[in-house]
């Protein structure tokens, strides 16, 4: 009998195909649902998207707005778009051109009031680190997403200053923390610059009578029968001083003039520039150039004023050291330091720059470094006086070239609702103590910002607890820490493209927070 060579599963074949394919899609599914709950669970306590509405936060984080560049000075800056002066709904980016209205150049200081129809930029996207306080505590100078105490169904995020037991009180732009100033983190500190001039920016039609209702000319003038040279038409961004070697012992000043730039008001570029006028001075400031000097007998310095005192940082090559000295109004001048300068030389490009800001002073010349705490509680920088504008200046003998000037104002968050009038707000005229579990919040764009200092309704607490207090973020509403702007506000290819669909690399970056220690 010839062996039976008929497959033994041949008959079976298709069913068991058939069981093999449900058997993938079951599988495929479970896979899926797997993945789905990951997700769920990775976005509900680990990690989620949140795009920024409005521009409280800006320049730190900007919601919808236009780019632009000035059209004298060629200065980029944004501008934020309000959907309710166009007469969009709250939070929408419109897909058609729009009419940026008039703004001004934070530079130039151009009024610009063109019509020209530009694209609305969409607002940055940023990832936050959910469920985060749960397992460490917060610290001063974090980007926090919390419910908003009022509204617990909406989001909002600011800056977080004021943490559980501490007593909070904001002046003349200053965050103190236990009668105590709270210094920012030195990354905190460097994206709150914001310029006030910037020399290698300068107006191609200047006679226009368009900057702060002017026509336009150096701010930085001589006194006192100074020899600076500002206005060189072969290199209109360089100050030059070339002093007789007989003289090289007389001082040269250049004083800012803030009648002929932009002043030291705590203004924003992002904002309408009505309220200009109105807001206070900002007199915690930066100077900085590049700085080449040809000459053994020279010597550069930098002064800056704060309401009756006036601190100078003045590097002496021949010496080789950097002199510091302050000196109250009426007053002598009294020596802070003396120190030698690093590798200190003619002949070569070195960077300059000297800082006064949350009482402390702060020089840098090449790789030379020094600071100098003035002291931290309110009255050890001299009596306030909201005004009493800065005072600038640049002095110098020998032989000098100067390049990249510009100045920047720092942060200052304002204690009246419109700038110098209005209502105080929450810890602005008298000190607010958080409770425990109590959080202060503030938005870096301070004069338009609704956070903790303009809140006036209590926040509505979870189902069988008490109220809120008005003013307060408490623990329970605390959503997260923003970590990182992944999508910050891509460019449109087209005209009427809905959001911008091309990613704007360059601004991706880390939302850096603080520490305690501050």
């Amino acid at each position: 009998m010839s062996p039976d060579k008929t497959s033994k599963d041949g008959p079976d074949k298709p069913s068991q195909k058939k069981k093999d394919r449900a058997a993938e899609v079951a599988n495929t599914f479970e896979w899926l649902i797997t993945a789905f709950i990951l997700a769920f669970v990775f976005r509900t306590f680990v990690m989620e998207a949140f795009r920024i509405p409005t521009g409280s936060m800006a320049d730190t984080l900007k919601g919808a707005h236009f780019r632009l560049r000035c059209r004298r000075c060629g200065y980029g800056y944004d501008h934020g778009f309000v959907p309710r002066q166009y007469g969009c709904p709250e939070d929408t980016i419109p897909s058609q051109l729009a009419v940026p209205p008039d703004t001004r150049c934070p530079s130039c200081g151009h009024h610009d009031n063109s019509k020209e129809r530009m694209p609305v930029a969409n607002g940055d996207r940023i990832l936050v680190l959910k469920c985060i306080y749960q397992f460490i505590e917060p610290e001063r100078w974090d980007v926090i997403v919390f419910k908003n105490p009022p509204e617990p169904s909406i989001n909002y995020i600011k800056r977080l200053v004021g943490l559980p037991g501490e007593k909070v009180q904001i002046l003349d732009g200053d965050i103190y923390i236990n009668g105590q100033i709270s210094r920012k983190p030195a990354k905190i500190q460097n994206e709150q610059w914001m310029v006030v001039y910037d020399n290698d920016y300068q107006p191609v039609r200047p006679r226009e009578p368009s900057f702060n209702g002017h026509a336009w000319r150096q701010p930085f003038e001589n006194v006192g029968g100074s020899q600076w040279v500002t206005e060189d038409e072969t290199s209109p961004t360089v100050f030059r001083l070339d002093q007789p070697e007989g003289r090289t012992g007389r001082s040269n000043s250049l004083v800012y003039n803030t009648e002929i730039g932009n002043d030291f008001r705590a203004t924003y570029a992002y904002d309408e520039i009505d309220g200009h006028g109105n807001m206070p001075y900002c007199s915690d400031l930066m100077l900085r150039f590049s700085c080449l000097a040809t000459s053994p007998q020279t010597s550069i310095g930098i002064a800056l004023s704060k309401y009756e005192t006036t601190y100078k940082a003045e590097v002496r090559l021949s010496s080789g050291t950097l002199v510091v000295t302050k000196q109250e109004e009426g007053g002598e001048t009294v020596e802070l330091d003396s120190v030698p300068i690093e590798n200190a030389g003619i002949n070569k490009q070195t960077r300059m720059k000297f800082a006064n800001v949350d009482h402390r002073l702060m020089f840098e010349y090449g790789d030379t470094k020094w600071t100098h705490d003035l002291g931290r509680g309110p009255g050890e920088v001299g009596r306030i006086m909201r005004d009493v504008a800065p005072r600038v200046e640049i002095f110098g003998s020998g032989k000098l070239t100067l390049s990249h000037i510009a100045m920047f104002r720092d942060i200052h968050y304002t204690e009246q609702q419109y700038g110098n009038s209005g209502a105080y707000g929450t810890a602005t005229k008298d000190a607010f103590v958080l409770g425990e579990d109590e959080f202060f919040v503030l938005g870096d764009n301070s004069p338009n910002s609704e956070d903790c200092r303009w809140w006036h309704r209590s926040g509505i607490a979870n189902k069988g607890l008490d109220d809120y207090r008005t003013g307060t973020v408490p623990r329970d509403y605390l959503v997260g820490k923003a970590l990182f702007v992944y999508w910050p506000s891509g460019f449109k290819p087209f005209e009427k493209s809905p959001i911008g669909i091309i990613p704007n690399i360059g601004r991706m970056r880390f939302i850096y927070g603080g520490s305690n220690a501050n």
